[in-house]
């Protein structure tokens, strides 16, 4: 019932605020047109002085520039609000003459002109025509071409901010969400400049239109004064030049205190802080200054003619001030050695003192101190890019975010020995030469070419180890030529996705949920209801074990909804959420035709694997008899070699309840045969038998 409340509250609260700018819209169109009593007009011209006070107010205040991003629609607001007062306050001036009895304007015009007569009157006019000359030439021109200047300069800079974000995000530095929010931010700056510069447009117009309104007053009013009211010259002269002032300042002030606010948001482009912080912070970092400034001001005070009695007391507030911030100073470096000091102790005392935690990086690729050029910012650090790139590709191909991968050297490697680690545990090492090319032959090489023997450590292939001389031979000749950051950069991609199970922790996936809890809560929250974090890490890591990407997450989740009502068993579940993904799994391995060419089992082999199921503490395993594992195996193995010379890749498709146990019997002797399940093939793929595995005699 309080959410009920609260939403019925907030709705009429959006609703009122939309109600109260139409009527507000609508009614200041309708004073250009229709007579405004007295009255109403000092109340309007009451809130138009506030609201402008209000606005300068708030830009001091604001942090940023981009935080107050209706500024420019405010400017136009309040000069459409500024020139209907002016035109009604005219109005009303031309046709009461002496009798207009607007509190405001005349309060105006008597603070200004006072009661010197035509001498008042005088002066009251000169003052009036520099207010409008100091805002009209100084205040709005400045501010219009500070505008200027910030759009272009704005989105100058649009593309290389971007780019700058970019490369953050590329890097890992910022994660997707970071990376999104400061887009936005910099297209919110530029869109903001940009309407900056045309919404300053308003404030010189508006003060053009003012001057025009003034002159026309001060004429019209006199002939209207003299033809109209029967007034005397000198008569008429007086009380229009005396409301001419008073309605020129009312409508003026605010428009000066709008262009100030106007000047002061855009020359703030880079302030971190509100004015008023960053002004104590920069006027109070030095102490020489005021040492300085107080020095000259006691020597003008003994100058002859200079009022020493202003001067010596500015001098004096200057030298306190001084006095305060080198004081100030000093205990701050007493502190900071005091720090220092303090730093220094707790490192000796960690020095003998050890954490009761040792942490491991989730990734570490450790290079010999020959490989570190391949890292070095400063000689290109192509390595690092492609390490990004890793990353980047590997939450696209297999939804999986690898953590940072961080890169350090070590002493105990050979120079030219690198090594990869998941959680402190060696995954994989290699060794390779900084300025030659690997030549890798695929098994299509026409020509052999000399060179020192040695292994591709990705895949286990052969190659040899060539000069950038032969290189051209040697691709023309058939073979895969590489360059040392390629070869570290494959060998990465390989340990990641042989090990995507193990880089998957319950970290990880609390981070996963919750950010797709934001759009998809009711999947995410009847899964959780169901499944702990840790039997949602199982079937995660069931997939990916057998390369099945995780990407499409509200999928799997769905699955795991439906079934772990039933059973929380992993085995169970991964393969319910693999027949959820069965479009993916079968494109994965179909041709262009959508056609996957299969292995079959032979019945009766396939019902011995099930009649060896077995559980275990790992997971459902075959424990075939040894003599019909090596049956199994052999033939196995003769199948898979057939299709592969055939030019077909090896893919064995069983029934359900045999699948996982299929492939659990081969992990050992081949770890990667893709094995399918027939509730995995979709509709729309066609399936072509090339063979069936049948054990001898």
């Amino acid at each position: 019932m309080s959410d009920s409340k609260r939403i019925i509250k907030e709705t009429f609260t959006t609703n009122l605020s939309d109600y109260i700018v139409a009527i507000a819209a609508v009614t200041i169109v309708l004073m250009i047109i229709i007579p405004v009593p007295t009255v109403l007009l000092d109340v309007f011209m009451s809130l138009n002085l506030a609201l402008s006070l209000l606005i300068l107010l708030l830009v001091l205040s604001m942090k940023r520039a981009v935080d107050f991003t209706i500024f420019p629609m405010m400017l136009l607001v309040t000069t459409l609000f500024g020139l209907a007062l002016n035109i009604s306050s005219t109005r009303l001036i031309l046709i009461n003459g002496a009798n207009f009895n607007g509190k405001i304007v005349r309060a105006f015009s008597s603070f200004v002109v006072g009661s010197g007569g035509s001498k008042g009157l005088v002066v009251g006019f000169i003052i009036f025509i520099i207010i409008i000359a100091m805002q009209a030439i100084v205040i709005t021109k400045g501010a219009t071409r500070i505008a200027e200047v910030a759009a272009r300069f704005t989105l100058d800079g649009m593309t290389v901010k971007q780019m700058s974000v970019d490369n953050e995000y590329s890097s890992g530095a910022i994660s997707e969400e970071e990376a999104n929010k400061k887009r936005e931010d910099i297209q919110k700056e530029v869109d903001f400049y940009g309407q900056m510069d045309g919404a300053s447009k308003f404030v010189s117009g508006n003060v053009t239109i003012g001057i025009l309104i003034s002159i026309i007053n001060l004429i019209g009013g006199f002939i209207v004064g003299m033809v109209i009211h029967g007034e005397s010259a000198q008569a008429a002269l007086n009380t229009y030049i005396s409301l001419t002032i008073g309605d020129g300042l009312v409508s003026q002030l605010p428009a000066l205190l709008v262009s100030t606010a106007t000047g002061v948001i855009v020359t703030r482009a880079n302030s971190q802080g509100s004015f008023g912080a960053e002004l104590t912070n920069q006027f109070t970092q030095n102490a020489r200054v005021y040492w300085v400034g107080a020095a000259v001001m006691v020597a003008m005070a003994f100058l002859p003619g200079f009022p020493w009695y202003v001067l010596l007391p500015i001098a004096v507030s200057m030298a306190y001030l001084a006095y305060m911030l080198s004081k100030k100073a000093v205990l701050e470096s007493d502190k900071a050695k005091i720090r220092s000091a303090e730093g220094v102790a707790k490192k000796t005392e960690s020095a003998h003192e050890l954490s009761p935690i040792v942490p491991l990086d989730p990734i570490s690729l450790e290079l010999g101190y020959g490989l570190i050029p391949l890292v070095d910012k400063d000689k290109g650090a192509e390595l690092l890019e492609r390490v990004t790139r890793i990353r980047k590709e590997s939450a696209i191909d297999m939804g999986l975010v690898v953590p940072r991968i961080r890169i350090i050297d070590n002493m105990r490697l050979e120079p030219s020995e690198y090594c990869f680690k998941i959680r402190g545990v060696e995954m994989g090492r290699g060794t390779i030469r900084p300025s030659s090319y690997m030549a890798i032959n695929p098994g299509t090489v026409t020509e052999e070419i000399q060179g020192e023997r040695t292994k591709d450590p990705a895949f286990g292939l052969s190659a040899v180890w060539i000069n950038e001389e032969s290189r051209d031979k040697a691709e023309r000749a058939g073979y895969t030529v590489v360059d040392a950051p390629s070869i570290i950069a494959t060998h990465l991609t390989e340990i990641i996705k042989r090990n995507a199970a193990d880089i998957l922790g319950r970290q990880e996936i609390h981070g996963m949920l919750e950010a797709l809890k934001k759009d998809y809560p009711a999947v995410v929250e009847d899964t959780q209801k169901h499944l702990s974090l840790g039997e949602i890490q199982k079937v995660l890591q069931g997939l990916l074990r057998e390369q099945v990407s995780i990407r499409n997450l509200v999928a799997i989740f769905e699955a795991l909804s439906d079934y772990a009502g039933i059973t929380k068993d992993p085995g169970f579940l991964i393969e319910k959420a693999r027949q959820a993904l069965g479009r993916q799994i079968c494109l994965q391995y179909a041709d262009q035709d959508k056609t996957i060419r299969v292995l079959t089992i032979e019945p009766a082999m396939e019902q011995k694997i099930i009649d060896a199921r077995v559980e275990t503490h790992s997971g459902v395993m075959s424990a075939l008899e040894p003599g019909v594992q090596r049956q199994w195996i052999k033939a196995l193995t003769l199948a898979v070699s057939a299709v592969q010379k055939q030019g077909y890749f090896p893919v064995i498709l069983c029934s359900e309840a045999a699948r996982a146990l299929v492939k659990s019997s081969t992990e050992r002797e081949i770890p990667d045969l893709v094995v399918l399940s027939v509730p995995e093939i979709v509709a729309d793929v066609q399936v072509e038998a090339i063979g069936e595995i049948r054990l001898e005699g």
